[in-house]
């Protein structure tokens, strides 16, 4: 009998050791990190950003000779080219929801777009366009595009959103509109305050003149033709 229960315990025993090896480990499911979006696009106003302005400041006091002005201009330039391979990853899968990122999301996404080459511009036109008709993207953001892809090419713009620093007269003006008598209505329908108002509040403000503005644009198409 003692026999006996050795043999069934050293059975039992044989029968668990293999019942344990026969199961397959249980895997851990590990997360796939997530990116925080809102975050990102934070660092990339910030590194965008920041240097634009003081650059600017150093140009608008020292000239664009100056080392500050030289030295600001350099820190922006490599933080931009960063700033534009990040920003192609966060649009390849298309243009992010306004839930996830928010307006000033957008805004920093285009403000990129915006100081990128006008091939980049116009790559990413298209789907800015969608995003507009989805009601992801504002309006103006869209339009400011579009006036800067028009001077990109030596065109009339349509909003009045480019400003341009004219070197024979040392001083910054708007690029030259279509039709600049309406510009304050085209403008209206897409949600942007009058012109005048926008220049004032520029961080370099400017004055509005629209006759001034009406003869700009007459030099501009006799030029063109």
């Amino acid at each position: 009998m003692k026999i006996l229960r050795i043999a069934i315990l050293l059975a039992v025993a044989m029968s668990m050791a293999c019942d344990r090896k026969s199961k397959p480990k249980q895997q851990v499911q590990v997360k796939p990190q997530t990116v925080d979006l809102a975050a990102t696009l934070d660092t990339i106003w910030r590194t965008e950003q920041i240097p634009i302005r003081k650059r600017d400041s150093a140009f608008h006091a020292y000239g664009d000779q100056s080392n500050m002005y030289k030295e600001y201009q350099s820190i922006y330039k490599k933080n931009h080219l960063i700033n534009e391979q990040k920003v192609a990853k966060i649009l390849k899968d298309g243009w992010p929801s306004l839930n996830e990122i928010g307006g000033q999301g957008n805004l920093t996404i285009c403000n990129v777009l915006q100081h990128s080459s006008p091939e980049t511009r116009l790559k990413y036109l298209p789907l800015m366009r969608q995003a507009v008709k989805n009601k992801e993207l504002s309006p103006w953001l869209l339009a400011r595009t579009e006036d800067r892809i028009a001077t990109d090419r030596g065109q009339l713009q349509i909003y009045g959103g480019q400003i341009k620093y004219y070197p024979e007269t040392e001083s910054f003006d708007v690029w030259p509109i279509i039709d600049p008598e309406n510009v304050d209505k085209r403008r209206a329908e897409i949600g942007l305050e009058p012109m005048a108002e926008y220049l004032k509040n520029r961080r370099f403000p400017l004055e509005w003149n629209l006759e001034d503005q009406v003869k700009r644009t007459a030099e501009f198409e006799t030029k063109k033709h």
